[in-house]
């Protein structure tokens, strides 16, 4: 009888168990094209960076017009939406109402920077950071990359 139940326990541990969902580089290619799209019928000019959940890079691009300054901007933005796991935009708020918090770690309080949700919204799997335009254009094209591959910029329940 014990060995049955050990075996039934693996098998049940094998068939859940679904690796978690990560950023690759498809679809992080997938959110530079939907910015750039985004971004090129506004006629508008962005350097976007894609990051995994670490804070690494995985895609990027720096539409003409734009300075390596912009590019490190955006990066910038990128990981630290990756690091707090929410929007660049609500680190503004955060920081308006909590003094100090625009002085911690990897904070950035100027929009542009979008966690990357799976596209059913449950798995966290990375960030977009775009620079190069008004704040709020900067994360319209973020959010506008995400759209484009599928995937959401918000957890949901």
């Amino acid at each position: 009888m014990r060995r049955l139940f050990i075996s039934t326990v693996l098998f049940a541990s094998a068939v859940s168990a679904q690796p978690a969902p990560t950023l690759d580089a498809k679809a992080a290619q997938a959110i530079i094209a939907g910015c750039a799209t985004h971004a090129t019928a506004k006629k508008q000019s962005h350097a976007i960076a894609v990051v995994d959940t670490g804070g690494h890079l995985v895609a990027a691009l720096r539409m003409d017009g734009n300075g390596s300054g912009m590019f490190d901007f955006a990066l910038a933005k990128a990981e630290a939406a990756s690091a707090w796991g929410f929007s660049t935009a609500q680190m503004l708020e955060g920081a308006r109402g909590t003094p100090g918090f625009d002085r911690a770690p990897k904070v950035v309080i100027v929009p542009g920077g979008v966690p990357i949700f799976s596209a059913d919204g449950k798995a966290r799997i990375g960030a977009v950071g775009v620079s190069g335009e008004a704040p709020a254009d900067d994360a319209a094209c973020a959010e506008a990359g995400i759209a484009a591959a599928g995937l959401r910029n918000s957890r949901t329940n």
